[in-house]
């Protein structure tokens, strides 16, 4: 049921909150297995604690510029083995990643490893549900992004990089070990929701256009986000956001001359080296190793990364997730047709 939390906020249970997503998907034009993808993604996110990245994301698809230009099937533009490289046909990021996850998953399965490249897409959403994909398949996966500028480099005042994730899943005997962390100080995803919402971001994450430091969440899109690490460490996210760019310049023949998104999927099975039961149990045996280092005073535990998202995720699938009011009425329009959404 949906239900009233107070004035600004919506209660929703998952089921709910699905079909509310897949009718705003079907009626901003997608078919109904692509509306389910978008949302699978999307709400997935939410139920993991990533409320920016959650239903507010499918607002964002419709706001983009590439929405309105047309857009065709995931195809296969050269491929050799267990390599591919993919046209995303100017479909929306979180279906065409979807369909080259599951390319890289059947390349690997049958090559016992793969390397998939995707271009001409935008907005893949979050990494982890791709790595997760690959590592529920018993496979281990990196997954790298190149995305439009948004980031400056050290010591810049203008955007060159994207906020370049890059993502990691590998097999446990539990829940896949998924890694998935930016290389900037600030995630774009939720600079887009707080400015949808009038809301600050953190200091230190965001220059205005004038070059000068900003909390104010529409300034800083005029500006640029800023490399992970601050002041002293920011050549590190400076790096590694240059890193996924070249990965990602590996997609450059697919897509219009300056544009420099790119997106790349590796996996394979750890049964090249041990079996993969073997591989689980290592796996797993380093994790608690881990888990059971002496803590510092204070701590109640070592979290291992993504181990917050899987509870997160097992409680609000029985609870139900809360969206701002703004944004449910927002994707109720959508899904009656009206484009012009008001959010």
């Amino acid at each position: 049921m949906t239900g009233r939390t107070d004035n600004h906020r919506m209660h929703m249970s998952v089921t709910d909150a699905r079909a509310l997503g897949e009718a705003a998907m079907r009626g901003a034009g997608y078919d109904r297995e692509d509306a389910w993808i978008l949302t699978d993604h999307v709400l997935d996110a939410a139920l993991c604690g990533y409320e920016y990245s959650g239903l507010p994301k499918l607002l964002n698809v419709v706001d983009a510029a590439d929405f309105k230009l047309p857009r065709k099937p995931v195809s296969v533009v050269t491929e050799s083995g267990p390599a591919a490289l993919l046209d995303g046909g100017n479909t929306t990021g979180m279906v065409a990643a979807y369909r080259a996850t599951e390319a890289t998953i059947a390349r690997a399965q049958a090559n016992g490893l793969a390397i998939v490249s995707l271009g001409n897409t935008w907005m893949t959403g979050r990494s982890a549900y791709y790595c997760e994909m690959i590592a529920r398949a018993g496979l281990v996966g990196i997954h790298t992004v190149a995305s439009p500028p948004a980031v400056a480099p050290f010591g810049g005042a203008r955007p060159a990089l994207g906020t370049n994730p890059i993502a990691f899943g590998f097999p446990t005997e539990s829940d896949p070990l998924v890694i998935d962390m930016g290389t900037s100080a600030f995630m774009a995803t939720d600079l887009q929701f707080r400015a949808r919402l009038g809301t600050p971001i953190p200091e230190g994450v965001a220059l205005g256009p004038d070059g000068q430091p900003t909390t104010d969440a529409r300034t800083a899109q005029q500006g640029t986000l800023l490399p992970f690490g601050g002041p002293e460490g920011g050549y590190k996210g400076f790096g590694l956001a240059l890193a996924m760019s070249a990965l990602g310049a590996l997609s450059s023949g697919v897509h219009a001359a300056g544009q420099v998104s790119g997106y790349l999927f590796i996996a394979f099975k750890p049964d090249l080296f041990l079996t993969g039961e073997e591989y689980r149990r290592e796996v797993s045996r380093r994790i608690e190793t881990i888990k059971a280092t002496p803590r510092q005073d204070g701590v109640a535990e070592i979290r291992i990364p993504g181990e917050r998202a899987y509870k997160t995720r097992a409680r609000l699938t029985q609870e139900g997730i809360e969206i701002d009011r703004k944004i449910f009425n927002a994707l109720r329009r959508l899904s009656e047709g009206h484009l012009d959404h008001g959010g």
